[in-house]
């Protein structure tokens, strides 16, 4: 009998035969409660950031005040190759599936193109982490932002979820959601079934994501049951929007520039051992020019400064959901994953975007600004691009995994590639649950991801032999350590991961057999998922 098979069995209160003796739970009656807990099936809490950098937060390089994801990374592990889709919904779709996006019906964003890859919501032939954990016995919950179905039926409640509080769409105004229809941008809250405006005043996204999180664990935390907490984040995506308190803590500490920011994050990512020192750190982006020329230094040093607020402020309200899970005994068997949707975001230009354009500052509820490609390109620290792209940039995210009864060795890094769609298989491998073929009757696609379980436990994986990626016409495919990738109407450029991982020198020229093999496999993978020719055509 394997693991899973063992928890599976004692979850249920099957009787289980082992050689020499055989018991069911019943016969545990008289065993003390850590005993019990111990054959507990374990909670899993997954966080997500939005349109965070690579090294923003302080375990991966960054000066951003990240305590409590901090101390998840020193008792725990960090990945530092592991990948998301390049965009929201794309991530979201494959981090709720196990499947690329395109198989999920979200190849591009929530609008529908036409095509049963491009949607917009997530579609019949997948099937969700909460749809099969809850077939499972798993009280299944979330708080924060969807984005991957605007219309009922697709809303979480619709996919699996016992109980829901966020925004369904994406993001919005931290302090006032109403502001969007300025905009002419619909944004939809909701509490499970229902949609709501919440009353501006005391209102902040990331608090209440945040507050409400804290209550599902309350409520079901010391159930007999376990549960399953997706904790998804509007924060740190623009707008630039944060609590006056939280941003002076950082105003001033930007005017050193993105220039010299670069240069401390990767040195001290390089002391981590998060990146290698013979990958160059990739030159200052093109589009933008050195700090020294910017001519509004104070209004970029706030800009940064209310981004870095935004993030101070995940990190306390992650810290206050780490808090209660400890303080109802169910630390040691839960597992908690951290990552990110995309890379920085360089929307809005050089010096980001002033939808308002109304002489405010960025931080309150009345500007509507982006921190811009400048910034980006330091959140993104040592890669190139950002969200939207392939290249390491746009795909590269932290993950810090912490489970103090399966991952015994703390403060730890692992290397070993990992990808988005590995997620559903990572959960429902820790629960001992089988990936189903149908679903209420609908055959499935199958499962692509594969469990991150044997790196928690130290051991050796079989990981991905090829992993794949499509937004937007950048696509990319990976080999081991062999990356082939493309701007949309761009060459194909090759690159040895293992020697440049910043991607600095093609060496397409001097490989060309291995460009042509990996080409083969991204055009098989794409007719196999449904990907279009960009921009898509109805």
């Amino acid at each position: 009998m394997n693991r899973r098979e063992f928890i599976k069995l004692v979850a249920s209160g099957a009787a289980v035969t082992l050689p020499g003796c055989a018991f069911s739970m019943g016969d545990l009656a008289g065993t003390d409660d850590k005993s019990k807990k111990a054959a507990k099936q374990p909670n899993i809490v997954l966080i997500m950031a939005d349109d965070m950098g690579y090294s923003d937060i302080g375990c991966y390089g960054g000066e951003v005040n990240t305590p409590n994801l901090d101390r998840l990374a020193a008792g725990g592990l960090r990945f530092t190759q592991f990948y998301n889709a390049a965009r929201c919904c794309p991530t979201r779709a494959s981090l709720l599936t196990g499947l690329y996006p395109h198989q999920a019906g979200i190849g591009h964003m929530v609008g529908n193109r036409g095509y049963p890859a491009y949607q917009g919501y997530l579609n019949e032939r997948c099937v969700t982490i909460a749809e099969v954990l809850r077939t499972a016995g798993y009280n299944t919950l979330m708080s924060g932002k969807w984005h991957v179905g605007e219309k009922r039926p697709h809303w979480p409640v619709d996919r699996g979820f016992d109980e829901y509080y966020g925004i369904v769409s994406g993001g919005a105004n931290y302090f006032d959601i109403s502001k969007a229809k300025a905009t002419g941008v619909k944004r939809t809250m909701a509490i499970g079934h229902r949609a709501f405006t919440p009353e501006p005043g005391k209102f902040y996204m990331t608090d209440a994501f945040s507050e409400n999180a804290v209550k599902f664990i309350e409520t079901y935390g010391r159930r007999k049951e376990p549960f399953f907490l997706y904790l998804a984040y509007t924060a740190p995506h623009w707008p630039l929007h944060a609590w006056p308190e939280d941003i002076a803590k950082y105003k001033g500490k930007y005017l050193k520039g993105w220039d010299k920011l670069r240069e401390e994050r990767h040195e001290r990512m390089i002391k981590m051992g998060l990146v290698s020192k013979k990958w160059k750190m990739t030159p200052r982006d093109t589009a933008t020019w050195a700090w020294a020329d910017e001519k509004n230094k104070e209004l970029m040093d706030l800009k940064m400064a209310v981004y870095a607020a935004q993030i101070e402020r995940m990190d306390w309200g992650i810290g206050k959901v780490l808090d209660k899970i400890k303080r109802i005994g169910a630390e040691k068997n839960t597992l908690v994953l951290f990552l990110s949707d995309n890379g920085g975001c360089a929307e809005g230009g050089p010096i980001g975007f002033d939808n308002r354009k109304n002489g405010l500052p960025p931080g309150g509820v009345d500007s509507y600004m982006s921190y811009g490609l400048s910034w980006a390109n330091a959140s993104n620290t040592p890669f190139r691009r950002y969200k939207h792209w392939v290249h390491e940039g746009g795909i590269a995210t932290p993950l810090i995994a912490y489970w103090p009864a399966v991952i015994k060795k703390r403060n730890t890094i692992t290397h070993r590639p990992g990808h988005i769609i590995d997620i559903m298989a990572t959960c429902l491998d820790i629960a001992g649950i089988e990936y189903p073929k149908t679903y209420k009757g609908r055959e499935l696609i199958s499962l692509e991801g594969k469990s991150l379980l044997p790196i928690f436990e130290g051991k050796k994986r079989l990981g991905h032999e090829v992993i794949y990626w499509e937004h937007e016409g950048n696509r990319a495919v990976r080999q081991g350590r062999w990356k082939l990738v493309a701007k949309h109407k761009s060459d194909w450029e090759l690159y040895d991961l293992e020697a440049d991982r910043t991607e600095l020198k093609t060496i397409a020229e001097k490989y060309p057999q291995k460009v042509e093999e990996l080409k083969v496999m991204y055009k098989s993978w794409a007719k196999r998922c449904g990907v279009r020719p960009w921009p898509i055509k109805n």
